[in-house]
C-alpha cells in the first residue's frame, strides 16, 4: 500500500498597528514659557494632525503654554488622533474670553483621546468681578467637546475654570476617566462636568471640588454611567436645570454608582424650573456609600 503524506504550510501575517505620526508643538515653536502666545502653532499641529491619513499625535511637553481662545475644528481626515499633554495649558483671562463660548474647544472630531495634563483657567479675577457685583462678562468652559464622537479624556486636571470645567455636548460615546477638577467653594458657576443632549456618557474614577455642581445633566442626555466618583465641595449632582423651554428633550438612563460626598449642598436631585414644559426624567438609579 502506498502511503501520501500532504503538508500543508500556513503561512502567518503579522500586522503590526500603524504607529502614529507625532507633532511636539515645541519643535514646531511654542514657548513653555506661560506667556508667549502658542495659539497659531497648536492649530498648526491640528491641521497636521487632522489631515494624517492615520492615526497622529499631538504632544504637548512640560512646561507652561499661554492659548488664546482656540477651536479644534473637524471632521478629520483621521479617526484616532490622541492630545497627549505633560504640561500646563494657560488662559488668557476674562478681559481676553469675555462671554465666549469656551476657551478651548473640540468640534465634529472622531475617535479623540486627550491624555493628562492641566488646563489653568485663572478664573479668579473673573470669580472676584462677579462676586463684587461690577457687572462682568460671563466668562467661558475651559474645554468643550461637541458634535463628537469615540472620545477619551483620561487623566486631565482642570483648575481654576472661569466658568465649567469640561462641557460635553452633542456628543456620541465619551468615556471621562482619572479626571481632577478644583476650584474655589465660593467660585460661581464653575460646573466640573457638564453634560447634555448626548449618549453614553461614561465618568469614572474622578474628583471634583468645585463652587457649583461637581456634574451637571443637561437636557437630551441618554444613557450616562457615573461611577467612583468624588464630589465635594460643590452643589452635588444635578440633573436640570430641566423645564426652561416649553418643548425640551428629556434625560434618560443615569446611574450613579458609589459616589462620596463631602461638604457638599446637595447629594444627587433633579432641578426644574417651575413653569410648563414637556422635559421629562425616567431610568434614574444610584447606589452610593
Amino acid at each position: 500500500m502506498s502511503h501520501f503524506i500532504l503538508l500543508v504550510l500556513f503561512t502567518t501575517i503579522f500586522t503590526s498597528p500603524a504607529i502614529a505620526t507625532t507633532y511636539n508643538v515645541v519643535g514646531l515653536g511654542a514657548k513653555p514659557n506661560g506667556q508667549t502666545d502658542s495659539s497659531k502653532v497648536f492649530l498648526s499641529a491640528w491641521t497636521s494632525a487632522c489631515s494624517s491619513s492615520g492615526p497622529a499625535s499631538i504632544y504637548v511637553p512640560a512646561g507652561r503654554f499661554f492659548l488664546n481662545r482656540v477651536k479644534f475644528q473637524g471632521p478629520c481626515k483621521s479617526s484616532a488622533i490622541t492630545f497627549r499633554i505633560d504640561g500646563t495649558l494657560v488662559a488668557p483671562g476674562y478681559g481676553v474670553m469675555g462671554s465666549s463660548e469656551a476657551w478651548i474647544s473640540f468640534d465634529r472630531v472622531v475617535g479623540l483621546s486627550v491624555l493628562g495634563g492641566t488646563l489653568d483657567g485663572q478664573g479668579t479675577a473673573l470669580w472676584a468681578c462677579k462676586l463684587a457685583g461690577r457687572g462682568c462678562p460671563m466668562g467661558a468652559a475651559s474645554i468643550m467637546f461637541t458634535g463628537s464622537k469615540d472620545l477619551l479624556i483620561s487623566g486631565l486636571a482642570s483648575v481654576n475654570s472661569e466658568l465649567g470645567h469640561i462641557n460635553i455636548n452633542g456628543c456620541d460615546g465619551v468615556k471621562i476617566q482619572g479626571v481632577k477638577i478644583s476650584a474655589a467653594s465660593n467660585s460661581p458657576n464653575t460646573d466640573g462636568i457638564h453634560v447634555q443632549m448626548s449618549n453614553d456618557v461614561t465618568i469614572i474614577g474622578t474628583r471634583i471640588s468645585t463652587g457649583d455642581d461637581c456634574v451637571s445633566i443637561g437636557p437630551g442626555m441618554r444613557n450616562l454611567w457615573i461611577e467612583n466618583i468624588s464630589c465635594g465641595p460643590g452643589h452635588g449632582i444635578s440633573i436640570g436645570s430641566l423645564g426652561k423651554s416649553s418643548q425640551e428633550p428629556g434625560v434618560q438612563n443615569v446611574t450613579v454608582k458609589t459616589a462620596v460626598f463631602t461638604g457638599t449642598q446637595n447629594g444627587l436631585r433633579i432641578k426644574t424650573w417651575g413653569r410648563p414644559s414637556d422635559g421629562y426624567v425616567k431610568g434614574w438609579s444610584s447606589s452610593t456609600p
